[in-house]
């Protein structure tokens, strides 16, 4: 018989609700999240699914679209999409990669550029929002914990 961690729930494998259930729990935080980010910068032409890269990029414009999957988390082909949305809507451009000319720098525009700040505020709006009643130890103790949780599972198939 296996024992659940402190703190998790005594009831059987079997049955898991959804109230308990962190993948659930978290994956409903995450749709909440990016429904009060779409609703912000909507008017800028910036979707959710732009904005991880645009984050990456602001802090280090001139990745390569390998760099940026790394970065964000996602798969080449979804990066592939995204990056040419993100050039149709004038937020990227690609240039040759002086050192490998068989790769791209992904380099913001000067639009992008332009919209760093209030898609920034935008984000910082956000998540105000999701930690109201919370002080910076607790928002702290959870961004440290959230943290934890993913080098849990990061690590989870590496050799």
């Amino acid at each position: 018989m296996t024992t659940k961690p402190e703190g998790l729930s005594s009831r059987p494998t079997s049955r898991l609700p959804r109230e308990e259930s962190l993948g659930y729990q978290v994956n409903h935080l995450a749709r909440l999240l990016e429904r009060a980010l779409r609703l912000r910068i909507a008017e800028h032409g910036v979707v959710p699914g732009q904005f991880a890269q645009l984050l990456a990029l602001y802090e280090q414009d001139g990745l390569t679209q390998r760099e940026l999957c790394e970065r964000v988390q996602i798969e080449q082909p979804t990066m592939a999409n995204t990056l040419q949305r993100m050039e149709r809507d004038g937020l990227v451009h690609r240039v040759p990669d002086p050192q490998d000319r068989r790769q791209a720098k992904v380099l913001l525009s000067d639009r992008a550029r332009e919209l760093q700040e209030p898609l920034v505020a935008a984000a910082g709006e956000v998540n105000d929002l999701a930690t109201r009643g919370l002080d910076v130890p607790e928002v702290a103790a959870l961004l440290g914990t959230i943290t934890r949780l993913i080098e849990n599972l990061e690590s989870i198939g590496r050799s």
